[in-house]
């Protein structure tokens, strides 16, 4: 192909190049080229440059497309190419007079830039916005306006300008057309264009949310309104003028805002300027907006104008034929966003109106424009007019919109729900109609000429007839069932995809069949009480799990009938996806329920065998459906229906196994009933369309009766068969609206079947039977839906309650009103009388039809009670009718009133109360079932999540709802089996409203997941039970709250009464144990049930301080919750005590743990007790003190209950052999040392190094089993054991008494740190989740190896060196425990001080190991000492700054679940209390010189007064003003204990021993109150939530911790190394060994901070995000 020569003028420089160029060249490419080839066109972004063909009229100038070829532009060698910008200023005007300048492109059109400058300026409707071109006074001579011809205008047209000129009408403005470019239309750059709005589409929308719109929206109808657009009266015109100045000049001042004061031009119509009073009339509109602000009295002025009869109405003046003349008239032609009008010129009424949708179509010519409204009017409209172009642009901008706005309303969200995530696909498939099919058929070829003039043959059979006439009508026939798979369309995208889903579904379902094959198997369970109650909780839930379940499958069954009911091509096949998910996700969770509970079924329910079975026939029935809904399978339509009644059969008979068929069977054979008798009115409509079609003379309007008829055929089949899927499960909601769905499918068949035979004939015989055949049909549809309502109400006959009583609560409040009025008294009474009447005839018919005597007679009686109040209230009203104006009479009216409204209120209470009960038993199950949907979508879901943070957060909520389920379905249970019990009421309520917050959290959860799910049908359907499961939860809130209010404060009888339950499930457990029948439950183990023992100690400990807290200060509603809360705790607690028991192989150690427990029942119900009797009296010391008592010895019984877990006996064991040794100390006089000195020392240095290893190994045994607690805590006490007689030992060898005093006192510090380090283990093994209490530990077992440490430092005598080398490796043998999965903090320091501190410490150590190096060469063994302590204490620092970074790092991964702030900061509360407890031991510790009282007086304040902020942060915070009190009341404690032990400390400076027990005993107040404030802050209420650290985190944090594992080793090695090199300094080969080590050390530093570095968290995220920057970069821009 020739190239072709082109000549590049690079515009921005003048700079022409001669370039060659292959004609097929795109122009992107093109461009690229120049960019690459001509230095001076490189400037700028590439995207913003382009290639003009310029031309010597501007105007016809164009811009090369980039995805164009240079031969679609017929270019020619030689033409000039301009490479030049395509953006270029554009000055843009408002209508309040400010100009804003705006790149643009120029190569786009009008309507493309009004999106840019639209959005620059802050408006979003930017299609009903438009630019004017202000045209000067020469332009405008040179357009043409209304009516203009020439320059000869005629008399009468001078009179339709001048008329034109008054009215202000559209065609004065210079709209620029849309579809064309700035430069096509002549807009010059330096020309400010106009921003008006032309299309008043949305406007109602616009208020104080948009100020940018408001502001024009104003403006433009101010000048509308003063130039005389509007037509407004004179108050009107005063009204808009108040609301002006309250704009313009603010509030109205009345010494300001007089008359004089106001331009009248600017602020009223020029015809009532002149009129008298105007600016008075203006002030005093501008006064009534008050302080009104300047958004406000926009908004209204804004809302004013659109009440005005031509507001949004464009007007273009026209001349139109008179009627019955042949003359033509002005008339304004009015456009609005809904019609089209003739309006008066001179009033500007409405003459005729068009709605906008008649118009069928419209044409504008240079002199006139005409409107064809097609059947709804006669004749067409026509006018005279030269503006044809400017109306009809103007009508089709309208319909653009409404369409627009039409097709993204019917796309918004799922069921119009505006939180839901739109996932949209664009598809577009094509309709393929077969017009006719051969198959090959063999035969015997024949031969003949068909040149034979005159003669028509086939070929085959010679010559034939043919008649000659009008050619028949062409016939429609459909084929179907026939067509070869080869001759089939292919897949559109959305069909494939639900392919895919159905593939997925297949498999899952062939899963659960296979599964279904055998039951669970269970492990022997016991005959105790709790075994039994397990039994059936699993029953009910595993029951109730199964009906949503099966509700979900045949609602889904029903959704995927309905959604293939219509043509392929409109088929929404992701919605049909989302069912189809529904359904498969379903029946795999339920194969699971149904193994269960075929394991646990009793063979009087049914046997389990049959059970699986019911459940196969099902997943058989479901694999069918969807074999017959696959796209590629050609099924007819029948064989869906078939299949989907099969399914409703299946499911039947799946809830009958169970026991939980709900409707009756008379229930559901009314519904089919009702359905088959639409489908025979249908049938019957059907036929006489058939007679309709046979008249039809139009061939197309007989086969559109024909469809219709059909249409409705399949719809009615369609429904039937949708009910036989849903009757066994009518009661779900779900159900009910698929069965309303297919419903309303029916009623718009029977309409257009309807319609399409009205269009056909005229015989009015014929569309009078249709019509009535119709209306059968909608009469039986509606017996039907009707049917279905009622269900909902089935069971509640209270419902006659309501009318009655409420009827009587009006008439009572308002007869008073008509006091004087002695006829509508009466008629009051008279209703009154008949209400009470049918009130007290429903309580004796309920009264006769009551079982129990006593109910009856309470119904009798309040029965005669009401009708004796009604009596005296009518005559009360006959005497107050009588004698209006008497007092007295009014009086008994009064009382009488107010006697009825009691006697309904006690008469119609129990209907009520029962009603409001039902109500939340409904809605608790609807919220149970939902969430089990919810739970089973968010597990189908979790395949196609993209986003592991957003799942992690979805199935961390399921986990917590899915706890909450079974108390909510046992609640509904109870509640349903003992309709009366007050308790069993209050339990579904407390049930309810404990799970409204895990619901919401779940909701929250779901829907933040539902745009990171790749999948849409799974997507859709985790919206969608995400969206049923927060409005189930609405309902539920509702509910509960109505219920609690109903049956009143009930809290406390009811905890005592499940305590007393709990405590007979305890002693029927001790029976079952003594007999050795106690078997544990499913899932139960040692230790799992041991740690929950442990944890839920704690959580009782918190609940009774709230009781107590509560009930002290009369609190009767808190002192409920703190009940229940109490009562719950202690639920768990007997189910852990009874775990242990079943699991432990010690039948003494069964026997203590199910006694102690009974113990903490006993004692907790008589706690309870007592705080319900300190409720009647909140000020009585003396229940006050039995509280305190009485919480004392449950405290003692939870202990009790503690100690008897399996290791805690044997760590108490421990820590009495500790005690008992330490009692060695407390002789007077020690006897002299019989073993050398030297024995001695070895002997002590042997024990400390076991003693520290022993406690290492404590610390270890925490995070095992229980029995390896037990084997390390008594290995330690007897290593302290040694180590107590060495240390006593060496106390012996002291030479004076001061020495041995001092041995002895560390010693005793010794046997306390190790107290405290067993004390720490035993409570981190019971609550492993404590806040703080692995740090404690790790802080425990520090002290005793320091404590180890300054024993050896005092009483060695080594060489120089030693005892430092020795005290480090012990210390590091300690903090290495750090490094240990350290999941929760272990300091306050942030990420960067972390780096800070390793940093200085790194320092630090490298300048001691150069010492240790440098003095054992030299032997100066003191200095080299000092150098490996410093060194020892870097490396604890070090590791302590690598643990809490790793922390960070762990919790800062994207995968881990983030921590939740509560109230208060438990940890902090614990650190404070463990510093406390240590600065007031420093503080009376006989050693301690002055300075370390000071500071330990220091650290209290410090402590004391961090946490009473806290506690006043905590009190502003809490909304529950029992919580409010206590933790001021704690704060006043805490700071109070404070001033008067640093008060003691100031009064006694000389420390002497009698100043110390001063301070001992001001100390102990301190403790216990701060001991107190942090047992009530670990309530669950209060405690934040800490973070858990995922899979991905504890790898993150991996590169840290092997690097100072690596750097603590190496360290040791080296301080073993050097101390041989202090003995003999004159090993070669030691020496290389030093080295070796101290470049390990380097090198895992170094390690270390590049790994603190590179995992900083947020770094990988931010790197993440620059590479996908670069990448966008690099897509936007490839030069």
């Amino acid at each position: 192909m020739v190239a072709l020569s082109l000549k590049i003028c690079v515009r921005h420089c003048n700079v022409v190049k001669t370039m060659q160029f292959e004609p097929s060249t795109a122009v992107y490419d093109a461009c690229r080229v120049i960019r690459e080839r001509v230095p001076e066109a490189q400037a700028g972004q590439a995207s913003d440059y382009g290639l003009f063909l310029s031309d010597e009229d501007p105007r016809k100038g164009i811009w090369l497309e980039a995805g164009r070829t240079l031969d679609y532009y017929m270019l020619r060698n030689g033409d000039i190419l301009e490479y030049k910008k395509k953006q270029r200023p554009q000055k843009i005007r408002m209508l309040d007079g400010s100009v804003k300048t705006v790149m643009v492109d120029d190569s786009k059109t009008v309507g493309e830039l009004l999106v840019t400058i639209c959005s620059r300026i802050g408006i979003t409707n930017y299609e009903e916005y438009s630019l004017i071109q202000e045209s000067n006074e020469e332009k405008k001579d040179e357009s043409t306006g209304t009516l203009k011809k020439d320059r000869t205008l005629l008399r009468d047209e001078k009179k339709m300008e001048k008329l034109k000129a008054k009215l202000h009408t559209d065609d004065d403005l210079n709209w620029l057309d849309h579809s064309r470019t700035f430069r096509e239309q002549g807009v010059d750059e330096n020309e400010t264009l106009l921003l008006r709005r032309k299309f008043f589409y949305s406007d109602q929308n616009v208020d104080s949310r948009d100020p940018v719109q408001l502001n024009l929206l104003y403006v433009q109808a101010r000048d509308d309104i003063l130039n005389g657009s509007h037509p407004v009266s004179f108050e009107k015109a005063c009204e808009f003028g108040g609301f002006q100045a309250q704009i313009q000049f603010g509030p109205h001042v009345e010494h300001k805002h007089k008359p004089g004061f106001l331009d009248l031009k600017e602020f009223l119509p020029k015809e009532y300027i002149k009129q008298r009073g105007a600016e008075k009339r203006i002030f005093q509109e501008h006064k009534n907006c008050g302080e009104m602000t300047e958004i406000e009295a926009k908004v209204k002025y804004v809302k004013l104008a659109r009440s005005l009869k031509t507001y949004g109405v464009s007007f273009f003046l026209v001349k139109e034929k008179m009627k019955g003349k042949n003359k033509l008239v002005p008339r304004l032609l009015g456009i609005t966003k809904e019609s089209v009008m003739r309006v008066d010129e001179k009033t500007k009424e409405v003459l005729q109106e068009w709605p906008l949708t008649t118009v069928k179509r419209w044409a504008a010519s240079p002199k006139s424009f005409t409107l064809d409204f097609g059947e709804y009017q006669e004749s067409y409209y026509s006018v005279q007019t030269t503006e044809g172009e400017q109306i009809s642009q103007l009508i089709a901008g309208y319909i653009d919109i409404i369409l627009k706005k039409k097709q993204s309303k019917n796309r918004f969200g799922l069921e119009g729900d505006e939180e839901s995530t739109m996932l949209e696909e664009s598809v577009s498939p094509k309709k393929s109609t077969i017009l006719q099919q051969q198959f090959n058929r063999t035969g015997k070829v024949e031969h003949g000429s068909v040149a034979l003039p005159a003669v028509m043959r086939s070929g085959s059979t010679g010559p034939e007839m043919f008649n000659v006439g009008s050619m028949p009508s062409p016939q429609q026939q459909v084929t179907v069932g026939q067509m070869h798979r080869g001759h089939m369309p292919p897949l559109t995208s959305a069909q494939q995809a639900l392919m895919g889903t159905i593939n997925t579904s297949m498999h899952a379902v062939q899963q659960a069949q296979d599964d279904l094959t055998e039951v669970d198997n269970l492990p022997p369970l016991g005959n105790d009480m709790a075994s039994r109650v397990w039994v059936q909780n699993k029953v009910d839930e595993s029951k109730h799990e199964i009906h949503s379940q099966v509700d979900a499958i045949t609602a889904g069954t029903a959704s995927v009938v309905n959604l293939t009911a219509g043509d392929p091509v409109d088929t929404d096949y992701t919605a049909v996806g989302c069912a189809i998910t529904t359904i498969s996700s379903n029946l795999t969770e339920m194969s699971k329920g149904v193994k269960l509970l075929a394991a646990l079924m009793d063979d009087e329910v049914g046997s389990g065998e049959d059970l699986l079975k019911a459940a196969r026939t099902l997943a058989g029935a479901v694999s069918d459906l969807l074999k017959a809904v696959e796209p590629t399978s050609g099924e007819p339509r029948q064989t869906v229906l078939t299949v989907a009644g099969s399914i409703g059969q299946a499911s039947g008979e799946l809830l009958r196994q169970i026991g939980e068929n709900e409707t009756d069977e008379r229930f559901q054979d009314v519904l089919m009933s009702l359905a088959k008798a639409v489908a025979n009115a249908a049938a019957m409509l059907v036929l006489k369309a058939k007679n309709v079609a046979q008249v039809a003379e139009d061939a197309v309007l007989q086969n559109r009766v024909i469809a219709a008829a059909t249409q409705c055929a399949l719809s009615t089949s369609q429904l039937v068969a949708c009910a036989k899927v849903v009757s066994p499960t009518i009661s779900s909601p779900v159900c009910q609206e698929q069965l309303i769905e297919a419903g309303k499918l029916v009623d718009r068949s029977v309409e257009n079947c309807v319609r399409a035979c009205q269009a056909a004939t005229d015989d009015p015989e014929l569309l009078k039977q249709v019509s009535a055949a119709a209306s059968v049909v909608s009469q039986a549809l509606n017996d039907l839906l009707q049917h279905v309502r009622q269900f909902a109400s089935r069971g509640e006959p209270i419902g006659r309650y309501d009318q009655a009583t409420d009827t009587i609560m009006c008439v009572t409040e308002s007869i008073f009103s008509s006091m004087g009025d002695a006829g509508e008294m009466v008629r009051q009474a008279r209703v009154l009388a008949q209400a009470t009447s049918d009130l007290v005839n429903a309580m004796r018919s309920d009264a006769e039809a009551e079982i129990d005597m006593e109910n009856s007679k309470k119904l009798l009686a309040a029965a005669k009670l009401l009708a004796d109040s009604t009596a005296r209230m009518v005559e009360a009203a006959k005497g107050a009718a009588a004698n209006p104006e008497n007092e007295d009479q009014q009086q008994r009216l009064r009382e009488a009133a107010e006697g009825l409204r009691v006697a309904t209120n006690a008469a119609a209470q129990n209907a009520i109360k029962k009603k409001i009960v039902n109500r939340l038993e409904v809605a608790a199950k609807q919220a149970a079932a939902a969430a089990t949907q919810t739970i089973a979508a968010s597990q189908n879901a979790a395949i196609s999540n993209k986003n592991t943070s957003a799942h992690q957060q979805l199935v961390q909520s399921c986990k917590n709802v899915a706890e909450h389920i079974p108390q909510l379905v046992q609640g509904v249970r109870g509640s349903q089996a003992q309709a009366e019990d007050l308790s069993a009421q209050l339990a579904l309520i407390n049930s309810s409203q404990i799970f409204l917050q895990p619901g919401s959290k779940m909701v929250a959860s779901a829907k933040a997941a539902v745009p990171t799910v790749g999948d849409q049908a799974a997507a859709m359907q985790l919206s969608q039970c995400a969206k049923n499961l927060a409005t189930s939860l609405a309902e539920l809130r509702t509910a509960s709250q109505k219920a609690h209010e109903a049956c009143g404060p009930m809290e406390i009888d009811s905890a005592l009464n499940t305590v007393q339950t709990l405590k007979n499930e305890l002693q029927d457990a001790k029976m079952a144990a003594l007999d050795g029948q106690l078997k544990p439950l499913p899932g139960e183990t040692l230790e799992k049930c041991a740690q929950d023992l442990g944890s839920t100690s704690k959580a009782v400990g918190s609940s009774m301080a709230q009781l107590l807290t509560c009930a002290a200060q009369g609190n009767e509603h808190y002192t409920g919750v703190a009940a229940r809360e109490t009562a719950q705790a202690l639920k768990t607690l007997a189910q852990a005590a009874r775990g242990v028991a079943a699991s432990t192989s010690d039948p003494a150690a069964a026997h203590a743990m199910l006694d102690s427990a009974r113990d903490v029942m006993e004692g907790s119900a008589m706690l309870i007790q007592e705080a319900k009797q300190a409720l009647v009296a909140p000020g009585d010391a003396e229940s006050q003190q039995r509280l305190a008592q009485v919480a004392k010895a449950v405290s003692h019984s939870l202990n009790n209950c503690v100690n008897c877990l399996p290791g805690q006996k044997d760590v108490d064991m421990a820590l009495k052999s500790i005690g008992e040794s330490s009692k060695k100390l407390l002789v007077e006089s020690l006897p002299p040392s019989s073993k050398p000195f030297q024995e001695a020392q070895s002997e002590l240095n042997q024990a400390a190094a076991d003693l520290n290893q022993s406690a290492g190994e404590v610390v270890h045994a925490t995070r095992g089993q229980s029995g390896e607690l037990a084997t390390a805590s008594g290995k330690f006490s007897e290593d302290f054991d040694e180590f107590l007689d060495a240390g006593i030992e060496m106390a012996g060898q002291a030479q004076t008494k001061e020495d041995q005093i001092q041995v002895i006192g560390n010693l005793k510090n010794i046997s306390m740190a190790s107290s405290k380090l067993l004390l720490a283990a035993k409570s981190l093994s019971v609550d492993p989740g404590a806040p703080n209490a692995k740090n404690l530990l790790a802080a425990a077992a520090r002290a005793v190896t320091e404590s180890i440490n300054q024993l050896i430092t005092l009483c060695t005598q080594q060489a120089p060196g030693q005892k430092e080398c020795d005290n480090a490796l012990r210390e590091l043998e300690t903090v290495k425990e750090m490094l240990e999965n350290p999941n929760e903090p272990v300091n306050d320091l942030s990420y960067f001080d972390c780096i800070e501190g390793v940093m200085e410490n790194s320092k630090v150590l490298g300048e001691s190991m150069a010492g240790i190096s440098q003095n054992a060469k030299t032997g100066d063994l003191p200095v080299f000492g000092e150098c490996v302590r410093v060194a020892s204490k870097a490396l604890c620092g070090l590791t302590e700054a690598a643990a809490q970074a790793a922390y960070l790092v762990g919790v800062s991964d994207p995968n881990s679940q983030a921590g939740q702030q509560g109230l208060v900061d438990p940890i902090q509360f614990a650190r404070a209390n463990q510093a406390i407890q240590m600065a007031c031991q420093n503080l009376v510790d006989p050693t301690s010189s002055p300075s370390q009282v000071l500071s330990a007086a220091t650290i209290v304040a410090k402590h004391t007064s961090a946490l009473c902020n806290a506690c006043r942060i905590a009190s502003s915070k809490t909304a529950n003003p029992v919580a409010k009190r206590h933790f001021v009341q704690s704060a006043k404690e805490v700071a109070n204990s404070t001033a008067n032990l640093v008060k003691t400390i100031k009064a006694h400076g000389d420390f002497s021993e009698e100043n110390r027990n001063k301070c001992r005993i001001a100390t102990a107040p301190l403790i216990e109150a701060v001991e107190n404030l942090t047992a009530f802050v670990s309530n669950p209420e209060f405690v934040s939530i800490p973070a858990q650290i995922s899979t991905e985190g504890s790898r993150a944090q991996e590169p840290i911790l092997t690097s100072a594992r690596t750097m603590l080793d190496s360290s040791s090695s080296l301080i073993k190394t050097a101390r041989s090199l202090a003995i003999n300094p004159k090993d070669p080969s030691t020496w290389s060994v030093l080295a070796g080590h101290s470049h390990t050390v380097s090198e895992s530093i170094k390690s270390l901070i590049t790994s603190i570095r590179d995992k900083a968290p947020g770094q990988r995220e931010c790197d993440s995000s620059i590479d996908g920057i670069n990448r966008c970069i690099r897509d936007i821009d490839p030069g």
